[in-house]
């Protein structure tokens, strides 16, 4: 029996001693000034709790999840990046030096010179190809200048071999794009020892395991050559004693790519804090929908009613949904998750770590604001206190991303 066809069924045992709860953040000691970070342009640490239930549109609308599952069928629990044991951070492949060599080789040529790009739109192939039937233009009007005038055979020859080079490119792109999963499937293994763990309460890395509260969560800035800016949402471990790398100084940090704007960031960062606390059930997002039924939190809220929808509502909706349909539920929900309030809520970890309130930073009423400071005027508020009332209770809307 397919995945895709598999019944729900009650899933056994429960979670370690050490899951993490938001509403049993354990005492910890006070946050070193981390030296490593000193230079990078963080613009503001985000709050601990106080879940608005949003998830990031890249997860809640993934455009290759459904292609995915299909294809991968049986081993698709393994296959995926994310299930209800673990957020994996890192891919293990079974392949050699050369392979991957020769791979890239092939992927820069397929991607880089093919008429069309991938999900679309014009490629290089286009651009370079149209330089060199420029060149040929040139070339020809140019005998015209001179004393005894020849048909440029050379340079006629240039832009027939740069459209055959990128033709062959373009083949290669169609076939990359309808068998890239079947190389995946077999090679492709997401590390279960590199990852967010939501049964242990976890983070599992090559430097050790740590608690998930000991990570704080950054938005990043960084700086283009033209004075364009670029965020980034970026997981830093609070404790860098403890967590030193004996070849670099980097920081132990983990970053989680999603698109569009500052909201977003925000926005991932409250789907990782609910993937992880287990008083909450898995974040109602695609990936996640065939393992609801393997994690016991989830599976009582999905018992007692509480989601809200059929057990397989997103297979169901990608299943009957045009490609147009689902680009603009993704509008939509970025508007929606543009829309959210993320500014000026309290910080859980405050009650935690002593001088966590001190480190803090303001941030503005509008957060995609710092997308535009200091270019455009806005106002930067403070965060309310933590108290021990703050409730962080599920605020899932289970209705606002129906059809």
């Amino acid at each position: 029996m397919s995945l895709q066809d598999e019944a729900l069924t009650p899933a056994g045992g429960g979670y370690d001693e050490t899951a993490y709860r938001a509403d049993a953040i354990p005492e910890q000691s006070y946050a070193p000034q981390n030296e490593m970070l000193r230079g990078r342009i963080l613009e503001t640490r985000l709050p601990w709790g106080s879940y608005l239930g949003v998830n990031p549109t890249t997860y809640q609308y993934s455009e290759s999840w459904f292609r995915e599952y299909q294809y991968i069928g049986d081993n698709y629990h393994d296959y995926t990046m994310i299930n209800e044991h673990r957020w994996s951070k890192r891919v293990d492949e079974n392949i050699g030096i050369l392979y991957r060599l020769l791979r890239f080789i092939f992927v820069i040529y397929s991607h880089g010179f093919s008429f069309i790009r991938t999900g679309g739109g014009v490629g290089g192939g286009v651009i370079f190809t149209g330089i060199a039937v420029f060149t040929f233009l040139v070339g020809t009007i140019g005998q015209f200048f001179v004393e005894e005038p020849q048909f440029p055979f050379v340079l006629f020859g240039v832009p027939i071999a740069v459209a055959t080079f990128c033709g062959v490119a373009t083949l290669l792109l169609k076939l990359w794009e309808k068998h890239e999963l079947k190389f995946y499937k077999g090679n492709r293994n997401w590390s279960d020892d590199y990852a967010f763990c939501r049964r242990t309460g976890m983070v599992m890395t090559s430097r050790g395991d740590f608690p998930f509260y000991e990570f704080d969560p950054y938005i990043e800035m960084r700086v283009g050559t033209q004075g364009s800016q670029f965020h980034s949402f970026k997981v830093i471990h609070r404790y860098p004693h403890r967590s030193p790398d004996p070849l670099t100084n980097n920081p132990l940090e983990f970053s989680f790519a999603v698109d569009g704007s500052i909201a977003q960031l925000y926005a991932v960062w409250d789907m990782l804090q609910r993937y992880m606390d287990v008083s909450q059930p898995l974040p109602d997002v695609p990936e996640l929908e065939p393992f609801r039924h393997l994690d016991p939190t989830t599976k009582a809220y999905d018992e007692a009613g509480k989601r809200g929808r059929p057990a397989t509502y997103w297979r169901d909706l990608y299943a009957h949904s045009s490609e147009e349909e689902l680009k603009a539920l993704r509008e939509a929900h970025r508007a929606e998750v543009d829309g959210a309030h993320w500014g000026g809520r309290p910080d859980l970890m405050e009650l935690s770590v002593p001088n966590y309130r001190e480190t803090r930073k303001g941030e503005p009423e509008d957060v995609n604001d710092f997308g535009r400071f200091p270019w455009k005027a806005g106002k930067f508020s403070d965060r309310p206190e933590a108290t021990q009332s703050v409730d962080s209770h599920d605020q899932q809307q289970n209705d606002e991303n129906r059809r």
